[in-house]
């Protein structure tokens, strides 16, 4: 995310959380070596959680309450609910701080794969940004958000 636009959209802080979040989710690579290896600098799977949730509301509230706040349109907020669905149905089976593989072992993990890369390679793209490159660690992701 370092190219990220700031002028996609106004939320553009709560953009980067959720972007970020994402983006661990949908890629694989990256949950293998960071996630499973345990390294504490990219967070843990309820720590994504809570960046993709927390302050939007989106286990509560549909994406599409944030079309020109958070997401640009229709799309990215209808694969950005996918996502969340898929995200929040695996923690509901599997619970809040359980390790990794259990999480990356869980039957509907490959789906959320899929569902959370679609989204974040719709708002990378929007974004004009790289959607394959590793995500950012949490403390430039705290720096670029002021501190959030």
């Amino acid at each position: 995310m370092a190219r990220m636009r700031q002028n996609t959209v106004p939320w553009w802080r709560w953009r980067a959380q959720v972007r970020s979040a994402l983006h661990m989710f949908g890629d694989p690579a990256f949950q293998q070596e960071c996630w499973l290896a345990g390294r504490d600098e990219y967070g843990t799977v309820t720590d994504a959680v809570y960046r993709l949730v927390g302050d939007t509301w989106l286990d509560r509230w549909s994406a599409a309450t944030y079309i020109g706040r958070i997401f640009v349109d229709g799309d990215e907020a209808d694969a950005v609910d996918r996502a969340v669905l898929a995200i929040l149905g695996v923690l509901h089976e599997i619970g809040e701080d359980a390790p990794a593989s259990a999480y990356l072992g869980h039957p509907g993990w490959p789906a959320l794969v899929d569902a959370a890369g679609d989204a974040h390679r719709r708002l990378a793209t929007a974004d004009a940004d790289d959607p394959v490159r590793r995500p950012d660690t949490l403390e430039v992701l705290r720096i670029r958000t002021g501190g959030r």
